[in-house]
């Protein structure tokens, strides 16, 4: 295995029964230090992926390298070498911050030194230390997740891997958990493994790849596939779609529909779009136009009809 490289897996696959693919023939080559995506709908595979690399269940086929340790072979020192922070808590919502960290110290051989001075720093990263001796039950939901999060980091793993990591949360709580992410990864060089729906949140990785029903599909730098995409994503809702489509498909190339709504990719960047709005007139009912994000690689990339790949 390349040394650069803190994970790598060839043709990695499990099967449940005979009739359930849940990951089919993975290839992959992650970078040391890399922020990595894999993403996709619930159900694609991406946490049986997870489960496969950190020794949480075994593969039907394939081979997995973490660290330049061959996971099949190496399972205890896989654990050591991960972090995990689970879709669901592992947290005991009764015990106190402090004690849940130092349980997860004591299942990670750390001396109580050692262990202290960890969750010291960790607590002071997430602006915890005064919620220290509180009980989780007394914490908001951010909260709660930042400390799962230092659960999953309290011995230095060179890998962490984030499953989902702020279903549930609103929005502001969302952002202040990236923010302490990106803190951890910038001062220990921890490469990140992350599953997510929300695509938005992935366009700070460094590189991303889409999955779909088991199966890798096309990937790159967020910021290369959003410039790729198109200039501009046109959105109409027509009363007549189909007459809008005839009308506009010349010019813009077929559009994704959803009942009323039409989305078009515009790869000119001076299009009138004011003028267009003229000329539709009273033909649609409303009209946007904005720039593209990563949500809309997916629709236009993975799950537009053309592709097969409907979610």
């Amino acid at each position: 295995m390349d040394s650069n490289l803190a994970i790598r897996t060839r043709g990695l696959t499990k099967h449940y029964g005979s009739q359930t693919t849940a990951v089919n023939n993975l290839d992959l080559d992650i970078e040391a230090g890399q922020f990595y995506g894999l993403l996709g709908p619930n159900g694609a595979g991406k946490s049986t992926t997870i489960h496969m690399l950190t020794t949480m269940t075994s593969p039907t086929s394939g081979e997995a390298w973490i660290d330049n340790k061959q996971v099949s072979a190496n399972p205890v020192a896989i654990r050591t070498a991960v972090g995990l922070v689970f879709q669901d808590s592992a947290l005991d919502r009764t015990m106190s911050v402090d004690e849940n960290l130092q349980f997860a110290a004591a299942m990670y051989n750390l001396p109580p030194k050692q262990a202290n001075q960890r969750i010291d720093e960790l607590l002071s990263v997430f602006g915890l230390q005064e919620k220290r001796k509180q009980k989780l039950l007394a914490l908001s939901g951010g909260q709660r997740r930042a400390v799962d999060i230092a659960r999953g980091v309290l011995h230095k793993p060179k890998v962490l891997f984030l499953d989902e990591p702020t279903i549930g949360l609103d929005l502001p709580n969302r952002r202040a958990i990236w923010r302490f992410v990106e803190q951890l990864r910038r001062n220990e060089g921890m490469t990140v493994f992350l599953t997510t729906h929300y695509l938005e949140e992935a366009e700070a990785c460094d590189h991303v790849d889409f999955f779909q029903k088991g199966q890798l599909l096309s990937g790159g730098k967020p910021s290369t596939l959003i410039e790729q995409l198109a200039e501009y994503i046109l959105e109409i809702n027509s009363p007549d779609p189909q007459q809008t489509i005839a009308q506009l498909s010349p010019i813009f190339g077929t559009p994704i529909q959803e009942d009323q709504q039409l989305s078009f990719k515009i790869a000119a960047h001076d299009v009138d779009f004011f003028q267009l709005q003229k000329t539709l007139g009273d033909t649609i009912s409303s009209m946007q136009w904005r720039r593209p994000n990563l949500n809309d690689v997916y629709l236009w990339v993975v799950c537009h009809p053309s592709k097969g790949n409907q979610a």
